[in-house]
């Protein structure tokens, strides 16, 4: 009976897993592949959590990514990056041991394109950065990336991730007239569906 159950319930874990999976794989219109083999990445490594959002929804399957620019989730990106990614990308995403990530040098050229920052932060690279899909949720990972867009300090018409209307109203980046405020002071990230039918 013990042996029974047991074989029921994985079954049923399997059948679970098959169907989050599924789900993922039914949201990713886009082909994702790893930045240094070129290999297919498996999206369903990722976490649970963070999965179904609105903003992945449309990120898998347009390669868009709603919280570029956008004000209420600039703040959580910050704070992900400062917790996440600044002890080797700097706080400001200057450069340490790792690349900066602030300018219009990309050591990835890939990473120009919102899929490409995708795929080299879900997957890793060479050197220190491993596969982040363990630490960061894929919402998270794509508010990382706004974050990341929103320090970006050069010529906004190199700017290839921001819609038309985003590049004529973008700054580059100075830390001293950055006003982001600290995300518990913040506040909440939301995406209009209106943004989320309307961009490209």
């Amino acid at each position: 009976m013990q042996k029974s159950f047991r074989s029921r319930a994985l079954k049923g874990l399997v059948a679970i897993a098959l169907a989050s999976g599924f789900t993922l794989a039914a949201h990713a219109a886009l082909t994702f592949t790893n930045t240094v083999t070129g290999q297919p990445l498996d999206l369903s490594e990722a976490m649970e959590e963070g999965r179904d959002t609105e903003a992945v929804k449309k990120f898998l399957a347009t390669g868009v990514n709603l919280y570029v620019e956008n004000p209420t989730c600039l703040p959580k990106g910050m704070d992900l990056f400062l917790s996440t990614c600044s002890g080797c990308h700097g706080h400001y995403g200057e450069g340490k041991i790792g690349p900066g990530l602030n300018d219009s040098y990309w050591t990835y050229p890939k990473n120009m394109t919102d899929q490409g920052l995708f795929e080299t932060i879900f997957g890793g690279a060479q050197g220190q950065m491993g596969p982040m899909y363990g630490a960061l949720t894929l919402d998270d990972m794509l508010l990382v990336m706004a974050w990341i867009r929103h320090i970006y300090k050069d010529d906004p018409k190199e700017a290839v991730w921001l819609t038309p209307a985003q590049r004529a109203a973008f700054k580059p980046f100075q830390e001293k007239e950055d006003h982001t405020p600290p995300v518990d002071q913040a506040p909440v990230c939301k995406v209009s569906t209106a943004s989320a039918a309307g961009l490209k």
